[in-house]
C-alpha cells in the first residue's frame, strides 16, 4: 500500500487566509493496472459552506468512478466537490471521498493538493513509495477443486466469496445457516429500550442450541448515529456498544454475526408507505444520501478489523411501489439520487457499497433485491461493483409473498444462485406452522444455499412469524420445524 500525509496550508483569493487542512491519500487496494484510493481532508480553519479538493496525477492515471464526491478529471488534474449532503465542513471536521482508477507503469502518490481552488503549501510530502509489484485483480479462483477439500475452520470463520459459494479463510465451503434477532431496529426508536428481550449470553447460548450457524442483527440508522429524537440512554455511543457487545457475543459462540440496516430517516408517503414519520421509525422504500452512507461509513469503520462480521446493506427495498416501471425501480435502487415518487435523495446500493470499501472494509457484504427483498430478477443485470469482490445477493420470501413458489424460484433465483452466492435473509409464514419453510428450506438445501429463520423473538407468531415463546431457546410450532431441519443438518 503506498500512503503520503500532506498538511495543506494557503491563501484564499478574495479572503485574508484560506483555511488550514490535512489530506490523507492512500491506495487501499492495486492490482495490475488498476488501484482504489482514498482520500480524507480535515478542515484546520474557519467553516466551509462547500468544498473542492483538486490534486493531479503525475504518471497518467486515470479516476473511473468515485464516491463520497463528485469526481472530475481533466488530463492529470483530478478534482473532487462535496456532495449536497456533505458540503459543510466545520473546523476540525473530515469529509472522506474513495475513488477507483487506471495506471499503467508506476503509480504515485500526488504531491499536490489545492482547496476550493487555491493552491495550498505541502508540509512533510515523503518521497514517493516504490509502486508495489502489481498482482491480479481479485476474481473467482479455479474451477478445478483441490485434490485435498480444505479443512473448515472451527467457530465463526473469516467469510469471502468464492464463484457462488461462501467460503472461509481456508477455502472451505460455508452455508449460513440461522435466525434473526429482531429488536435493535424499533426498541430504541419507540423509546423501550435497545433491544426487544434478552441478549445475555445465556439467550446467544439458547440459538446455538439449535445448531444455527448465523445471527442476523436489524439496526436502526438514527440512534447508531445518535440522533437527539433518540432518548440519550438508546443513542451513539450506548446504542454502538451495545450492538458491539452482541455481536461479540454471537462470535463467542462460534456464529456468524450479520449486521444489517432496516430502518432509516426520509419520508415517505407514498404507495406501501409504513409511516408518515421523517424519522427510521418504520421501513422506507429505499435509504437516504443523507445519513445511509454514514451509518455504513461508521459501521464499516467499527468492523473492518473483523472479516467475520457480514454486512446486510439495507432490509427490503421497495422502490417498485414509488416508480412507474421495473427499469425506473432497477436503476433507482442501484443509482440512487431522485427517484420518481421518492420525495427524499435516496442512497443507492452502489453508494452504499462505496461508503463501505471507502473505510478500507473487504467484509462480505450483502446486497437485497426490491419488492421487499423479494425480486432479484434484474440483481444480476443491475448489480454493483465492488472492487473488492465480496457482493452476495440477499433475499426474503414468505408465503403471502409474490415469489413464494418454485417456479418462481428456479426463474429468477437459480440464475442468480450460479452466479453469485444467494442467502434467504428472511424466511417464514404468517400460519405459526412450518409446511411453507419446509419447501423453502428443502429447495436452498438441494443447492448447497442459505437460509435464516424470522424471527428469534417471544411475539405471538399468528400475528407474525416468531421461532420461540421463551428466550431460554423454547420453539413455537413455526419454529420447531427450522429448529429441528438445523439440528437434522448437523447430526
Amino acid at each position: 500500500m503506498a500512503s503520503s500525509a500532506l498538511a495543506l496550508m494557503g491563501t484564499a483569493s478574495g479572503a485574508a487566509a484560506a483555511p488550514s487542512c490535512t489530506v490523507e491519500y492512500s491506495v487501499t487496494n492495486q492490482w495490475a493496472g488498476g488501484f482504489q484510493g482514498a482520500v480524507t481532508v480535515t478542515n484546520g480553519g474557519t467553516a466551509l459552506d462547500g468544498w473542492s479538493l483538486g490534486f493531479s496525477f503525475a504518471a497518467g492515471q486515470v479516476v473511473g468512478q468515485g464516491w463520497g464526491g463528485a469526481w472530475s478529471q481533466s488530463g492529470a488534474a483530478v478534482t473532487v466537490r462535496n456532495e449536497s449532503w456533505n458540503g459543510s465542513l466545520g473546523t476540525g471536521a473530515k469529509a472522506a471521498a474513495g475513488f477507483l482508477a487506471s495506471w499503467t507503469g508506476t503509480n504515485p502518490a500526488p504531491t499536490a493538493f489545492t482547496l476550493n481552488g487555491t493552491p495550498c503549501a505541502t508540509v512533510g510530502v515523503p518521497t514517493p513509495s516504490p509502486t508495489p509489484t502489481p498482482t491480479t485483480p481479485p476474481t473467482t479462483p479455479p474451477t478445478t477443486p483441490p485434490t485435498t477439500p480444505p479443512a473448515p475452520v472451527t467457530g465463526a470463520p473469516e467469510l469471502g466469496v468464492s464463484q457462488n459459494r461462501f467460503v472461509d479463510q481456508n477455502g472451505a465451503p460455508r452455508r449460513l445457516l440461522g435466525v434473526n434477532r429482531s429488536g435493535g431496529e424499533f426498541a430504541c426508536v419507540q423509546g423501550h429500550g435497545i433491544w426487544d428481550g434478552p441478549v445475555d449470553d445465556a439467550s446467544i447460548r439458547a440459538i446455538a442450541g439449535w445448531k444455527a450457524n448465523t445471527v442476523r442483527i436489524p439496526l436502526n440508522e438514527e440512534c447508531w448515529l445518535g440522533h437527539e429524537n433518540i432518548k440519550p440512554e438508546y443513542r451513539g455511543a450506548a446504542y454502538v456498544n451495545a450492538v458491539k457487545d452482541l455481536v461479540n457475543r454471537v462470535l463467542a459462540h462460534g456464529m456468524t454475526p450479520v449486521v444489517e440496516l432496516h430502518w432509516t430517516y426520509g419520508q415517505y408517503t407514498g404507495n406501501s408507505a409504513g409511516c408518515a414519520d421523517v424519522h427510521a421509525s418504520c421501513q422506507k422504500p429505499m435509504p437516504n444520501a443523507r445519513y445511509t452512507p454514514e451509518f455504513w461509513t461508521s459501521v464499516a469503520q467499527t468492523f473492518k478489523h473483523d472479516r467475520r462480521v457480514v454486512f446486510d446493506l439495507f432490509n427490503e427495498p421497495y422502490p417498485d411501489r414509488a416508480t412507474p416501471t421495473a427499469a425506473q425501480a432497477w436503476a433507482c435502487w442501484r443509482d440512487g439520487g431522485t427517484c420518481p415518487g421518492i420525495g427524499y435523495e435516496v442512497a443507492g446500493m452502489q453508494d452504499l457499497v462505496d461508503a463501505v470499501r471507502a473505510t478500507g472494509a473487504t467484509n462480505l457484504v450483502l446486497v437485497p433485491g426490491i419488492a421487499y427483498a423479494n425480486d432479484l430478477s434484474q440483481w444480476l443485470r443491475y448489480r454493483p461493483t465492488d472492487p473488492a469482490g465480496q457482493l452476495a445477493a440477499a433475499w426474503h420470501v414468505y408465503n403471502f409473498n409474490t415469489c413464494a413458489t418454485e417456479t418462481c424460484w428456479n426463474d429468477t433465483l437459480a440464475p442468480v444462485a450460479a452466479d453469485v452466492p444467494l442467502l434467504a435473509g428472511e424466511i417464514g409464514e404468517n400460519t405459526c406452522q412450518h409446511a411453507f419453510i419446509d419447501r423453502v428450506m428443502k429447495w436452498f438445501d438441494d443447492r448447497d444455499l442459505s437460509y435464516l429463520g424470522w424471527t428469534w423473538n417471544t411475539w405471538n407468531c399468528n400475528s407474525g412469524p416468531a421461532l420461540i415463546s421463551s428466550y431460554d431457546g423454547t420453539p413455537t410450532a413455526f419454529g420447531i420445524g427450522l429448529r429441528d431441519h438445523l439440528r437434522a443438518l448437523t447430526s
